[in-house]
């Protein structure tokens, strides 16, 4: 059966939908009317409108070198300012600031897990979110986002500062700006003891660089990627230069890594420019093994080990067995040791955090988005009944090599369908030569589809563009593939009804793209069940959860 003939099968499953029509034509209902990126919580309408009112990087894009520290980079001053006339809230807690390409949301998650086990009041701020922007801030001992009444509460009473700091400024706060100020309120309101506060672009000129030494605990450099190459100067050496901002006089910096060795010499020569001991979550002294994978209580987790023994700078040591991280992939446990190495230089600085609490937060964490696999119940309310349904918000090369590791430990035989949205800015063809350049995984479709991002469409990136980047890698690769746009090229494929070759199709609608994935999967595994990915971005990640809670 040709793939249009399988689009054309796909039965509705949402009470307004008529039909579902060929890929790459317009379905009959937009991805807005089947999702909603935000989840409506009428207390918060003034808060969102407010940030609305500014501009949003997230959604116009970073202008070129703005997160450099250099005269092109975002001014620091203004958020200073900020800061003194809402009484310098970071002087009243203490903050573990972590920057990185990949890697910091999920090290953030692990090391504030840790600390609520051990049982302090912890504050932490990352981003982007998937369905609430309440997710980005948390706070005391749950875990839990923040309440919308908490969050409205606190907006209402610093609103009239606000006014002042952005008529002051001319207009120039953004959105990222105010709601980081407003986080950082929230925590010494709260009377947080600890904050993990994740950077939101670079370092040196972001936002959240305003913690001066004496309030930082430890600083956290995750990894160095080719992520926002134009932002950050153009190189992984730029890039590194950027991060390393967060470096503060004398207090303590975590590695993460691994990292290229040139790129590790210029983030240490940093750290011993400030006199800040260094750790490395990558030292020939910490060692992290993945021995199995396992299902408990209807949740993947894999089974791994964790030993430290280091005795350089901040001497540390410990031994971790059969650790059950409900987070997967190696990657991950990657962000687990450098979330214990945290951990322990927060207990060399005087910190109390047991071993326990230590292995009880790790085994705690987990996130939205990341190697999330779906509840069959959430399955069923999909349309999906009986799928596997895997959520991951990868969008870049490294990223998507995790993302592939992963596939291979969990399912390393079962068919694989990906849904597939990106942003504009990230570097499509080197995403897609990592599914299709790795044999032992068993491609079987990759439907490009579109979703907005932070509510807009200036970063989107049209599932036509995207499906003629999968076509490029594929005829790189030497991949024979079935596609949609085949009458585009040159020299269609022959054959074109072959079954054993990838399909790839362009479509607008995310609901026909997974009901067509899926469709693929179960005429092509036979018994065998398949696995639908749905990947390329936390937005379109964001679009299948808002579902669910609708």
């Amino acid at each position: 059966m040709g793939f249009l003939n399988l689009l054309n099968k796909c039965p509705p499953t949402l009470p307004w939908t008529k039909t579902l029509v060929r890929s790459g034509a317009r379905a009959a209902v937009t991805n807005e009317r089947f999702f909603s990126s935000y989840t409506e919580e009428p207390e918060l309408k003034d808060f969102l409108g407010y940030l609305d009112s500014l501009k949003n990087y997230e959604k116009l894009g970073v202008p070129k070198d703005a997160g450099t520290d250099s005269d092109d980079g975002l001014d620091l001053g203004r958020m200073r300012r900020l800061m003194d006339r809402l009484g310098n809230p970071l002087s009243k807690f203490k903050a573990v600031h972590i920057a990185g390409t990949k890697g910091k949301g999920s090290t953030a998650a692990f090391l504030s897990s840790i600390l609520r086990a051990e049982g302090y009041s912890v504050g932490c701020y990352t981003s982007p979110h998937i369905t609430t922007i309440r997710e980005r801030i948390s706070l005391g001992t749950s875990g839990d986002p923040v309440s919308a009444k908490t969050l409205n509460g606190l907006f209402q009473r610093i609103r009239p500062k606000l006014d002042e700091a952005i008529q002051f400024e001319n207009g120039c706060l953004t959105h990222f700006e105010i709601l980081t100020a407003t986080a950082f309120t929230l925590m010494a309101a709260e009377d947080v003891e600890i904050a993990v506060i994740e950077a939101g672009l670079g370092g040196a000129r972001d936002a959240t660089n305003i913690i001066s030494s004496s309030e930082l605990a430890v600083s956290v450099i995750t990894t160095i990627g080719a992520e926002h190459l134009a932002a950050l100067g153009g190189s992984l050496e730029s890039i590194a230069m950027a991060k390393s901002g967060i470096i503060k006089h004398g207090r303590p910096l975590v590695l993460g890594g691994p990292f290229l060795p040139h790129i590790e010499r210029i983030l240490r020569d940093q750290a011993m420019s400030m006199c800040s001991p260094v750790v490395s979550a990558c030292d020939a002294g910490i060692h992290g093994t993945t021995k199995s994978f396992h299902m408990l209580d209807g949740r993947p987790l894999q089974l791994c080990d964790i030993r430290i023994n280091v005795e350089r700078d901040i001497p540390m040591f410990m031994e971790l067995s059969d650790l059950k991280l409900h987070m997967l992939g190696r990657h991950q446990l990657q962000n687990a040791s450098t979330a214990v190495c945290t951990a322990l230089s927060l207990r060399n600085e005087g910190w109390k955090i047991s071993d326990g609490s230590i292995k009880a937060g790790l085994e705690n964490t987990c996130m939205l988005g990341r190697s999330q696999f779906l509840s069959a119940k959430e399955v069923e309310a999909l349309g999906l009944p009986g799928a596997t349904v895997l959520l991951d918000g990868a969008h870049t090369k490294e990223s998507a090599k995790a993302l592939v590791d992963t596939i291979r430990m969990t399912f390393p035989s079962a068919p694989l369908g990906l849904v597939v949205s990106m942003a504009s800015d990230k570097d499509h063809l080197a995403f897609a030569r990592e599914f299709l350049s790795d044999r032992h995984i068993q491609l079987e479709a990759v439907f490009l589809t579109e979703a907005d991002i932070a509510g807009g469409k200036s970063r989107t990136t049209s599932p036509v563009l995207l499906r003629d980047c999968w076509i490029q890698a594929s005829k790189e690769l030497g991949i024979d593939t079935l596609h949609d746009g085949a009458s585009l090229h040159q020299k269609p494929f022959p054959g074109k009804e072959r079954e054993d070759r990838i399909i790839l199709a362009a479509e607008k609608s995310l609901e026909v793209s997974l009901r067509a994935v899926n469709e693929i999967l179960r005429e092509r595994a036979g018994a065998q069940s398949g696995v639908l990915v749905v990947t390329g971005s936390l937005h379109i990640v964001s679009l299948v959860l808002a579902s669910l809670h609708k």
